[in-house]
């Protein structure tokens, strides 16, 4: 049984119309995106919205799923039409999860959390942000029982990563998700053109800040020379919001501390470490029997090494075109590493999706599940936990509507025949 009926939910939204009741955000996704914009500041618009360098990688992330064209069969009785899947033992409504995005704060106050309340109605998996507004203890707190993985960025600090896992284990997230392509920031244009890192204010280090080995290191000197900061009106501010950012009352107190601005100290100069290898995914697999998915995969060879190194899943990424500018996209990456995989692991997809269809076309050429990323964000912002509801509620009807009306009852019906190229 479908308790997430795209029908009834079409039909929910087209009676509250007749009662004068319109969506609460966009359902057209341009508008959406559009929308959100307008609500955001310029400086959170950017981070989110943003790519690297010129954003072509952005742009095919788009274009190239326009490549393939869906060919509908008729008279395929699809009254009743199955998306459930199952991924590592667990069953899910349907292959779509969310993407892990951070400093979420910048949009909307509940940042997370919000996004985990309503991942729990929907009964679909959330990947926890390594850079976070709420730490995941909070976040899993909210969710209830519901599903929830931990995306990890590869610190400089073997322990902290290790903390990390830890702690992801102890709040029931059932996979870990090594996000492999920002061991450095890409070249972020628009972030660079209002020279804003949200970061610098303390914002998205709370996974860091409630860790108790962050904590440990934040007592240890800083070794590099920092540049002098001159001190503004804008500097000031800056270390205002710093402050307010660590956990804790009383702002006075904090600022005599310094912690916080050694927490964000610490953070810049142990975030990510680009000299981190293939041989470093044993430190891992020693820490925890979760599942280990690697994120950011592109090439074929690279999927062979994850098989090689014993890796759970795949999940074909460039970063929603944030990382590399020029970059393959994630669609025309995506066949190559589900012909070396061949079905021995789960390979999902996220970047570019922006649709039922899109979900469609991935899922002919092979991905198990998709994960969605900005436009959640777009809803967070225009109306919080239901913002958040409305957008994957509404990703959840479109593809099921696709299914349905190219002739599929249920996934696995879902084949590369479904779909034709060129032309």
């Amino acid at each position: 049984m479908n308790i997430f009926s795209a029908l009834d939910w079409q039909r929910k939204i087209y009676l509250s119309g007749f009662s004068g009741k319109l969506p609460r955000v966009p359902v057209d996704i341009k508008q959406l995106e559009e929308s959100a914009r307008k609500n955001m500041s310029p400086q959170a618009f950017a981070y989110i919205a943003g790519g690297a360098g010129c954003e072509s990688t952005m742009q095919s992330n788009r274009s190239d799923f326009e490549k393939y064209k869906i060919i509908p069969r008729m008279l395929r009785n699809v009254g009743e039409r199955d998306t459930r899947i199952e991924l590592f033992g667990q069953a899910l409504p349907s292959p779509l999860l969310i993407s892990p995005i951070g400093v979420l704060e910048m949009v909307n106050a509940e940042a997370d959390c919000a996004v985990g309340r309503a991942a729990a109605r929907l009964n679909m998996p959330y990947i926890f942000s390594n850079q976070a507004s709420r730490p995941m203890e909070e976040v899993a707190a909210v969710m209830g029982n519901s599903p929830r993985w931990f995306q990890l960025y590869w610190s400089k600090s073997k322990e902290l990563v290790a903390s990390f896992v830890k702690r992801a284990e102890q709040c029931g997230c059932q996979a870990i998700v090594v996000t492999l392509d920002t061991t450095m920031l890409g070249w972020r244009t628009r972030d660079l053109d209002v020279a804003y890192l949200p970061f610098l204010e303390g914002k998205g280090i709370a996974q860091y800040t409630r860790d108790p080995v962050f904590q440990k290191l934040m007592e240890e000197p800083e070794t590099s020379d920092k540049p002098r900061q001159s001190v503004s009106m804008q500097s000031i501010m800056g270390l205002i919001e710093m402050v307010n950012n660590y956990p804790g009352k009383g702002f006075f107190g904090k600022l005599r501390s310094g912690k916080p601005i050694r927490a964000v100290q610490k953070f810049i100069s142990t975030y990510s470490n680009p000299n981190t290898t293939w041989n470093d995914l044993s430190f891992l697999r020693a820490q925890t029997k979760l599942p280990i998915l690697l994120k950011g995969i592109l090439h074929p060879d690279d999927a062979r090494k994850a098989l090689d190194f014993g890796m759970d899943g795949i999940i074909v990424s460039n970063h929603g075109g944030r990382q590399v500018d020029g970059s393959i996209s994630t669609i025309e990456a995506l066949p190559g590493v589900v012909e070396v995989v061949n079905k021995k692991i789960p390979v999902l997809l996220d970047s570019g999706i922006r649709g039922g269809a899109d979900a469609f076309k991935a899922i002919a050429l092979g991905a198990t599940a998709v994960c969605i990323g900005r436009p959640y964000v777009y809803g967070l912002t225009l109306a919080g936990e239901e913002g958040v509801y409305e957008v994957l509620r509404n990703f959840m009807a479109d593809f099921e509507l696709t299914m349905g009306l190219t002739g599929c009852r249920n996934i696995g019906e879902i084949t590369r025949e479904m779909l034709q190229t060129g032309g």
